[in-house]
């Protein structure tokens, strides 16, 4: 399937996932994370807030999980330019405030940029992966050119309540393969 076959294919499932079994599929997530280990070279977490109208992950349960077993993270969330297709990553502290834009994305007021070669991981949101661990997002390109600009050791991870579909058939060269998928079942390490 293409990316924009799969794009609606795979936010009707998620849709269709009762807010019972999303807590149930958050926690079995959470669960194989615990399963990966980071050690003091991760200092900075890029992560996103949820978009409730696209029923996501519960990226709070992962970022707080993160920020309590490494001591002195970091984290930042990105901020989207959609007159540049570019995004930032600001970091955020217990005193940032947020603000959702027009489309629908929660993003902080302010902070300090953080360089893309500064972050050591990266939840990236996605619909849908294949085996090679590339993903289809939600169209606009923001994360794989971040990614792209990120250094080579950055780790991306995934969150899907669905497990790797075998091929999406229009992967191009510019995008960027996710790391890891978490699912309910299993890590997939690519």
């Amino acid at each position: 399937m293409t990316k924009k076959e799969l794009r609606i294919t795979y936010k009707e499932k998620r849709r269709a996932i009762s807010s019972k079994d999303k807590l149930k599929l958050d926690d079995l997530m959470l669960l194989q994370f615990q399963q990966l280990y980071f050690d003091e070279s991760v200092q900075t977490l890029l992560t996103y807030w949820p978009m409730a109208n696209m029923n996501e992950p519960n990226m709070q349960l992962y970022t707080s999980y993160l920020r309590h077993t490494v001591p002195g993270l970091q984290i930042a969330y990105p901020i989207a330019d959609f007159s540049t297709g570019c995004m930032d990553a600001l970091l955020i502290n217990e005193d940032t405030v947020y603000h959702t834009n027009s489309y629908g994305i929660t993003e902080p007021k302010e902070g300090i940029v953080v360089p893309a070669n500064e972050i050591d991981i990266v939840f990236v949101p996605l619909l849908v992966c294949d085996k090679e661990g590339f993903r289809v997002g939600y169209g606009k390109g923001f994360y794989d050119k971040y990614l792209s600009t990120c250094h080579e050791e950055a780790i991306t991870i995934g969150f899907n309540y669905f497990e790797p579909i075998d091929k999406i058939e229009d992967a191009h060269d510019f995008d960027v393969p996710l790391n890891y998928c978490i699912t309910p079942e299993r890590i997939y390490e690519f």
